[in-house]
């Protein structure tokens, strides 16, 4: 990766091919129309967020929240049907006539919505409706489900047709899952005029704290970022043992934390560190399960992550900046795991670096993009210290924005600005098109009273045991992470399954946290293991094999939300001397799973090279396991036993291993 050979297209090209295969390629009207919109949208949230009064200045009236949320999802879920075609079949490069009828159309109900905003309020329309009322509410309703069924897929579609529609049927349901009946003109008054379904916590965090973050998110990608993380890991890495795979964490774990999306990650920073790692003999299959590994664990990395870490803070009432505090130690545990993974398989198998005179120097790295650290330490202390949530990422992108533009290399033409516009644009419609679809699901379980009725049920099904809830949790979580986004999969648990183990006794914030880990693993699991399977297309390596690669080498990921749920210590919810101690004894613990899984203990040797290779191995697993494990919480053990039963294994799995060696070389 000599500094002529590091990506200079890569912003553009590979972001450009990536967007290509989701969104139309617009004419110029119709592509000045969406650009437009967006436009229209960030001022609409820069004018709500910043209170800087634009209505009132020039039409004498306040823009409530109710009609600002209605202009700004109405006018995302008109640009869908411009950027995204119904079907697989229809064009992609000209917007079909009934595409642009239903953008009209979706304009023509959000004017409606807009006007009658403060009706709505005031009248309560959500139960007491006008007669216009309730017709217009079964059209848009229509409209949103074609809009999830767009952005979400067919999956997110069924699931959420099936949830809306519950309130007409649910008084004919078994006992067990019977709720309040409501007329079918209603229920669609209800899903679209209350702050509980359309408008409920999904919505109300894309249009408040979301917005600005993905702003930010895609200003960072298009002005050069990606390409200064990626080779800032080389330089830093690509010389070591294994340098390229390690790259590929480090890259893709910072990559994702600025997408949020595991496939678009892999499809960006993977085709270069897959490359890079087949180079030095990494096989195919490894090569694209790190890669898919690194780069579904960037939607939990902090500063920015995924939108659901912001709709978790809406759920739990507490502010982003906590959420993604508590998730530090679960992410920094999760990637120590992939490192030791990677390190202890370059060692077994004696994959080396890339010669340093290929690698661009840290020198270098540095004096050119130095400024992507400096706006990271300036979101982090309007994060952490000046508490202004909704509004550093918008300080942040101007800032960035304006030290872009003295960069030579990365600076923002006229075509890179209406590209970075319509990116922010296509991003957010999209989003916008799958959380107002997920509303509905809230609002179907809110209005019929099923969500402590189902919370009741499942604490009754599992006995009042948290750890049988939390099997039937990951189950779940993982079941639905396969037909739906973590997005939409944690919601819809958030609303069901968190209520009932929240019940049974465990901290808030590790439940939530629970969920949406094991909504990201179907990412790196089969049978639908998107991540792993969009790495084996870089990779040229059978998916399902890929698949399965990813699951060993990320298997860390599998056990780190139990340790968090048993100890909230993990989520920095505990006194500091017990966090050390918990940190401490699951980075020792890690350590000993990754050797044995990839059969070398780090300062010890090969484990594989023996006549017990098998059996210590699995010695060692248990023992790091049990170190990693924190004592106190739901187990009935201290940090002191575990350590100490942990200690006894691995050493016992250590000695059979050396007495392995001796009893083969002596033969």
């Amino acid at each position: 990766m000599r500094s002529s050979d590091t990506p200079t297209n890569y912003q553009s090209d590979e972001i450009e091919d990536l967007e290509s295969a989701r969104y139309r390629r617009l004419s110029p009207f119709w592509m000045g129309l969406v650009l437009a919109l967006t436009v229209i949208s960030i001022a609409l949230a820069a004018n709500q967020l910043f209170h800087l009064g634009f209505f009132k200045l020039v039409l004498g009236k306040v823009l409530v929240t109710n009609r600002y949320m209605y202009l700004l999802c109405g006018v995302m879920l008109s640009m869908i049907y411009l950027l995204m075609p119904a079907h697989k079949k229809a064009s992609r490069t000209q917007v079909p006539w009934y595409d642009a009828l239903l953008f009209l159309t979706t304009l023509g109900l959000t004017a409606y919505y807009v006007y009658f905003a403060e009706d709505i309020l005031d009248e309560a329309w959500e139960f007491n409706p006008t007669e216009h009322g309730k017709y217009v509410s079964v059209l848009f309703w229509a409209l949103i489900l074609e809009t999830g069924r767009r952005a979400g897929g067919m999956a997110v579609f069924l699931i959420v047709l099936v949830i809306s529609l519950y309130p007409i049927y649910a008084d004919m349901m078994p006992d067990v899952i019977s709720g309040v009946g409501q007329p079918f003109l209603n229920t669609a008054a209800f899903h679209t005029f209350s702050e509980e379904s359309l408008l409920g916590i999904p919505m109300k965090a894309f249009t408040g704290i979301v917005f600005g973050f993905l702003l930010f998110g895609v200003a960072l990608i298009y002005t050069g970022a990606g390409q200064f993380f990626i080779n800032f890991a080389f330089a830093l890495m690509g010389h070591v043992r294994g340098g390229p795979a390690k790259v590929a964490i480090f890259s893709s774990g910072l990559f994702g934390s600025m997408s949020g999306g595991p496939v678009t990650n892999v499809l960006t920073t993977g085709s270069l560190t897959i490359p890079a790692m087949r180079s030095i003999g990494v096989r195919a299959k490894t090569a694209g399960a790190i890669e898919a590994c690194a780069s579904t664990g960037g939607v939990m990395m902090p500063p920015i992550m995924g939108a659901t870490a912001f709709i978790m803070a809406d759920f739990l009432n507490v502010r982003y900046v906590d959420v993604a505090l508590a998730a530090i130690i679960p992410s920094v545990l999760y990637y120590f795991g992939l490192f030791m993974q990677i390190d202890a398989h370059a060692a077994e198998h004696k994959l080396s670096g890339l010669p340093k005179e290929q690698l661009v120097s840290l020198k270098t790295v540095f004096k050119e993009g130095w400024y992507y650290i400096a706006v990271f330490v300036f979101l982090v202390w309007m994060l952490l210290f000046l508490k202004r949530e909704a509004h550093a990422p918008f300080y942040a992108t101007v800032l960035l924005l304006v030290i872009n533009q003295f960069n030579p290399k990365h600076r923002l033409t006229w075509q890179k600005l209406r590209d970075m516009t319509f990116a922010v644009g296509g991003l957010l419609a999209e989003l916008a098109g799958l959380l107002a679809a997920v509303g509905l699901i809230v609002g179907a379980l809110q209005v019929t009273g099923m969500t402590g009725t189902l919370t009741n049920d499942l604490v009754y099904l599992a006995g009042g045991h948290p750890l049988a809830l939390l099997l039937m949790g990951a189950l779940t979580s993982f079941v639905l992470g396969i037909g739906m986004t973590v997005t939409a999969a944690y919601i819809f648990l958030a609303i069901i399954l968190a209520p009932a183990l929240v019940n049974t006794g465990l901290d808030p914030m590790s439940v939530h946290m629970f969920l949406l880990y094991w909504g990201m693993l179907s990412f790196i699991t089969p049978p639908v293991a998107l991540a792993a399977f969009a790495a084996s297309s870089v990779a040229k390596s059978e998916p399902m094999e890929t698949g399965v690669e990813a699951m060993k080498i990320g298997a860390i990921i599998y056990f780190v939300p139990f340790f968090f749920v048993f100890n909230p210590a993990l989520l920095g919810n505990a006194p500091m001397g017990e966090i050390v101690v918990v940190c401490v004894t699951a980075l020792i613990g890690i350590t000993l799973v990754a050797s044995a899984l990839q059969g070398y203990l780090i300062g010890f040797g090969s484990l594989t090279n023996n006549s017990f290779s098998w059996v210590s191995r699995v010695l060692i697993l248990l023992g790091g396991l049990a170190f990693a494990v924190p004592g106190g919480g739901m187990l009935p053990l201290s940090h002191l036993q575990l350590g100490i039963v942990g200690f006894l294994l691995a050493a016992v799995g250590t000695g059979l291993t050396f007495l392995g060696a001796r009893k083969r070389a002596l033969q």
